[in-house]
């Protein structure tokens, strides 16, 4: 290895090789660094078993005189000799893993793999330098700066391009020329593209997860990557006859998830149809089992290309301000570039906090009626507006709803109402119930990047923040959080973990895995969460939800209307909180539209999402569940 380095002149005893395996050298001439980096690229390095210990006369940073001793301290059998031996002139070559699937609970593949080859060189076997370098920037589409520096780059192996269509990479084979390696590898691909990107998430060019699932279970569905080993001269040139031996790699578990592409894709449907319809900025809808936790499905338009997810859309580069006069995303500076790819990707249904406005109520009937400081029965008086401290709150109905029960005053989402029952709450059973129900903890959704809720500390809470938190103002939370929280009070009162993950299926075997998503302590009576049912029937089958009716079932749920910060703006968020059946919810939908043009309130604008979600997916889910039973008894 030493005499295959020029200018090295390597001295050999008249005796035969040193007993403790010290080899001495000249080297006149040659700069350390140099030389060092020369002798790792051969294998005389610290690695294991292998000790470098240059003994050396410096004169001008130059090395004269050296000795490399080899320490058999750690191989002093043959075996281990032969081990060490085969190391040194081992060249690897990673093989990638094929990646796991991601599956829906219909058996559609969500997330799949596509082959494709990486492409490299090997310095010391190219024997035409300037064959290789014409024929790669051909094939690849490079520029020859890019491929000559590359090729000429001294190093055991160099990639060129990674994820290179399987075709492009037989081609490049079929040249022949020495130096150039093919290694097909995985690429991966989304049938559906743009269908719950911000859920699925992307994958890099290693093939390692980005965002969302495919990031939260990359462990999961990576796999072990493999390697090809082929046996080398002392100056790195493959030797031929020794072949190549191959440590196949070990592919990745599939991933099951409780998403539903049929519920999906209507969803989004319903959700492009309305942002369209309102001119809106966005629109989210979540759909989830509220005994369970099992996302159905997540929307949360605009959503972006999967299979290729670096390349910003037109709306997103219409957000960006640089639209309109030919302007494309390449007037945009790196930074900005950057921001609007973060912007286009993030969740709104997780990443995001907002006001939950009217919705909220649900949760401050809830501690109410709990604490035991109000009844259904309960009288109150809306003149249209309520005094606190001094302030007036208004009431969405200015001429006031008059004398009604607590029961009405839900149904018409009376804020004098609330703002009262709220008070007599007090901060101290208020804050206790708050934290009770989870909301001043994260959901725990196996989706990274879940924002946390902002919320007034107790001490700065005096009875105006009191009285607007008790109807969903001046605090925020995330959808996901407010979907989560209502699910556990109209479930029985058991608080779920929202989530996708099922089950995994090894790679190799098939072997099923099912993730255990615990269910949480018990945070309201089951007679509380009855009524509290009941009352919510009211809402859209007599009150302000009236437009979530669906013909056939007993819908439950809330409206709400959130004037977004700061006030005055003219800037608002309409929602919609559905579930079914009312007295056992099999499932609860929330619909978000952000900053609709006209008509904004939640009831007339987000409650005929649902409505329509609810027509054509509960007759489905019925068929499901009906499915089940038969299939279970038959069992």
């Amino acid at each position: 290895r030493l005499k295959a380095l020029p200018g090295v002149e390597v001295f050999t005893p008249a005796n035969g090789p040193h007993p403790t395996g010290v080899v001495s050298f000249r080297a006149a001439g040659r700069d350390c660094e140099e030389l060092a980096e020369a002798l790792g690229r051969r294998g005389i390095a610290l690695r294991a078993g292998l000790h470098c210990a240059p003994l050396a006369h410096r004169t001008a940073g130059t090395l004269d005189t050296g000795t490399v001793r080899l320490s058999l301290s750690d191989f002093n059998t043959p075996a281990q000799i032969e081990k060490l031996a085969q190391e040194l002139h081992q060249r690897e070559r990673k093989i990638k893993a094929k990646r796991g699937r991601i599956i829906d609970s219909t058996g559609k593949v969500l997330a799949d793999n596509r082959t494709v080859c990486t492409i490299s060189v090997i310095h010391s076997q190219i024997r035409e330098p300037e064959k290789v370098t014409a024929m790669l920037q051909k094939e690849l589409g490079l520029s020859e700066k890019t491929v000559r520096k590359r090729v000429e780059k001294v190093s055991s192996i160099e990639k060129i391009r990674s994820n290179v269509p399987k075709e492009v990479g037989d081609a490049i084979r079929a040249y022949g020329l020495d130096g150039v390696k093919v290694d097909e590898d995985y690429k991966r691909y989304y049938p559906y593209d743009d269908l719950a990107s911000k859920v699925l998430g992307f994958t890099g060019s290693d093939n390692q997860g980005i965002l969302a699932l495919e990031s939260k279970y990359d462990e999961t569905l990576s796999g072990q990557p493999g390697l090809i080993l082929e046996m080398t001269d002392a100056k790195g040139v493959r030797l031929k006859e020794e072949g190549e031996s191959r440590v196949e790699p070990q592919d990745g578990d599939d991933l099951y998830i409780s998403l539903d592409i049929n519920i999906q894709q209507y969803a989004t449907q319903l959700a492009e149809q309305v942002k369209k319809a309102k001119e809106a900025e966005s629109v989210s809808i979540l759909v989830l089992r509220p005994d369970s936790g099992e996302i159905l499905a997540m929307v949360d338009v605009p959503e972006y290309h999967l299979n290729d997810p670096f390349t910003l859309t037109d709306e997103v580069i219409k957000m960006q301000g640089v639209s309109g006069n030919g302007i494309s995303e390449n007037s945009l500076s790196e930074k900005e570039k950057q921001e609007a790819l973060n912007r286009m990707w993030r969740n709104a249904c997780i990443n995001d906090t907002y006001e939950p406005g009217s919705a909220f109520k649900i949760i401050t009937a809830s501690a109410a009626l709990e604490a035991g400081v109000v009844t259904e029965e309960d009288s109150f008086m809306c003149p249209g507006y309520v005094m606190v401290e001094g302030r007036r709150i208004r009431c969405a109905k200015v001429a006031g709803h008059g004398p009604e029960t607590f029961v009405q005053g839900t149904m018409n989402s009376c804020n004098p109402v609330f703002v009262t029952v709220g008070l007599r709450l007090g901060t101290e059973k208020f804050y206790h119930y708050f934290d009770r129900f989870g909301l001043l903890k994260k959901t725990g959704i196996d989706v990274p990047g879940e924002a946390g809720t902002i919320m007034h500390k107790p001490e700065n809470m005096g009875p105006v923040e009191l009285a607007t938190v008790s109807f969903g103002q001046s605090f925020q939370i995330t959808p996901i959080q407010l979907a989560a929280t209502v699910s556990s009070l109209i479930n029985g009162g058991v608080r779920i973990t929202p989530h996708f993950g099922v089950k995994t299926a090894d790679g190799t075997s098939g072997e099923e895995a099912a993730l255990v998503w615990q269910k949480g302590e018990r945070i309201l009576s089951e007679d509380v969460s009855r009524r509290l049912r009941a009352m919510l029937f009211q809402v859209v089958e007599n009150g302000g939800g009236k437009n979530g009716k669906v013909e056939g079932y007993r819908v439950g749920g809330k409206t709400a209307t959130s004037e977004t910060l700061p006030r005055g703006t003219g800037r608002y968020i309409s929602s919609f909180l559905g579930f079914a059946p009312a007295d056992d919810p099999k499932v609860l939908a929330l619909c978000i539209i952000r900053n609709p043009k006209g008509v904004y309130y939640g009831g007339q604008v987000a409650a005929p999402v649902v409505r329509q979600l609810f027509e054509n997916i509960l007759p489905y889910l019925d068929e499901i569940e009906y499915d089940e039973e038969r299939n279970g008894e038959k069992a």
